[in-house]
C-alpha cells in the first residue's frame, strides 16, 4: 500500500492511494486531505493506518502522471508548521557510505593515514548494531539536516547555495514518524529520499560534517505503509541535458544495513525534545552509492533520479544554483 499527497486544481490538498495494476491512478480517499490528518486518527483510534485507508478508499481516481507533470505532488507527508517536523539522519549504515568516506579521509590525510573514525564507527555497527528485539545496541552516527522547510516537493529544483562547494545526492530510505499526545513516536511508513549534501565541504574536514549536512532535501513520491522489505533494490542516476552522465544500482533495506532500523530508531527517540506531542520526523537511514565517491563533479542543471520498485515511481529533482546573500549581518536590538 502506497499513499501519495497532492494539490488540487483549486489549490485544496488530497491524499490518493496508488492503484495496485500498473500504479498510474490515484484512487481518492474520503475525508482525507493530508497524511498528518490520517496519521493523527490512526493514533486516536489505535487502528493501523492501513485498516483507515480501506475504509477510506473511494471508487474515484486520478491521474497520477498528470498530477507529476503538473507539479502538484508534495512530499508524503509535512507540517502546517514546519518548525514541527524535524529532518535527521545518520550515515555509515551501508558498505558504499563508509568506503565514500573513507576515500575523503584518504584525500585529506594520504595513503598512510590511521584507520579513519568513518571506518570505525561502521565496523561497531557490524559487530554491534543488530541486537535483537528487545535490546539495545552500538550507537550510530546522527546527524540534523533542518525543519520542514528544507524538504522540496518531488519534481522541485534542489538549490545549491552560492557558498557551497558542490552538491550531490545520496539516495536513501527514509523513515516518518508522528509523536502522539503523549510523546510516544509512531512510524507513519517509509519513503525514497535524496539527502544531497555538500561532500566537498565534509572533506575539508570532519567537523565540517555538520555544516554539509545544512541543505535542502527531497523525499518522495510516494509513502509505503507497512513493512519495509529486508531488501530494497534501486537505481540512481544523474542526467545532465538529458543524457545519464552516472548510474548506479544501490542496495538497501536491513539485509544491506549494519544497523536495525529499531536501534538507529531507538537512539534518535530516547532524547525527550524528539519525543514532543505532535511533532513529525524524518529520518533518512544513510546511503548505499554516491556519485561523489564515483568522481563525479555534479553542476548546476543536473537531474537527480532515484528509483526503486518498492516505492513505485521515482524522484526526480534538479539542482539549480542560487543568488549569493553575501554576508548575513545580525542588528543589535
Amino acid at each position: 500500500m502506497r499513499l501519495v499527497q497532492y494539490i488540487t486544481i483549486d489549490g485544496g490538498r488530497r491524499v490518493g492511494r496508488v492503484s495496485d495494476d500498473d500504479g498510474n491512478r490515484l484512487y481518492l480517499l474520503d475525508k482525507t486531505s493530508t497524511v498528518l490528518e490520517l496519521a493523527e486518527a490512526a493514533i486516536a483510534q489505535g487502528a493501523s493506518i492501513a485498516a483507515l485507508v480501506e475504509k477510506r478508499t473511494a471508487a474515484a481516481t486520478i491521474d497520477y502522471g498528470e498530477l507529476l507533470r503538473d507539479g502538484r505532488v508534495l512530499a508524503p507527508v509535512d507540517h502546517p508548521e514546519p518548525a514541527r517536523f524535524l529532518v535527521t539522519g545518520t550515515g555509515l549504515t551501508h558498505t558504499g557510505s563508509a568506503a565514500a568516506r573513507d576515500k575523503m579521509h584518504v584525500l585529506t590525510h594520504g595513503e598512510d593515514a590511521e584507520e579513519s573514525d568513518s571506518l570505525k564507527i561502521f565496523r561497531m555497527g557490524l559487530d554491534g548494531g543488530k541486537p535483537g528485539a528487545g535490546k539495545i545496541g552500538i550507537q550510530p552516527e546522527w546527524f540534523f539536516k533542518g525543519v520542514g522547510t528544507c524538504v522540496v516537493p518531488p519534481g522541485a529544483d534542489l538549490p545549491m547555495p552560492a557558498f557551497a562547494k558542490a552538491g550531490a545526492e545520496e539516495a536513501e530510505i527514509v523513515g516518518l514518524y508522528l509523536n502522539g499526545p503523549d510523546g510516544r513516536p509512531y512510524r507513519i511508513g517509509y519513503a525514497l529520499g535524496n539527502e544531497y549534501s555538500d561532500h566537498v565541504t565534509e572533506a575539508e574536514n570532519y567537523l565540517y560534517l555538520a555544516h554539509s549536512k545544512l541543505r535542502s532535501c527531497s523525499i518522495g513520491p510516494e509513502l509505503l505503509i507497512g513493512d519495509l522489505p529486508e531488501e530494497v533494490r534501486g537505481h540512481s542516476r544523474i542526467l545532465r541535458d538529458g543524457t545519464v552522465i552516472w548510474e548506479q544500482e544501490f542496495l538497501s533495506g536491513e539485509a544491506h544495513m549494519s544497523h536495525s532500523i529499531a536501534n538507529l530508531e531507538h537512539f534518535h527517540f530516547r532524547y525527550p525534545m524528539h519525543r514532543r506531542a505532535g511533532d513529525l520526523h524524518a529520518y533518512f537511514f544513510g546511503a548505499a552509492v554516491m556519485s561523489y565517491a564515483s568522481g563525479v563533479k555534479t553542476a548546476s542543471g543536473d537531474e537527480y533520479e532515484i528509483q526503486a520498485q518498492t516505492f513505485g515511481k521515482p524522484l526526480r529533482n534538479r539542482m539549480v544554483s542560487v543568488p549569493d546573500e553575501g554576508l548575513v549581518a545580525v542588528t543589535q536590538l
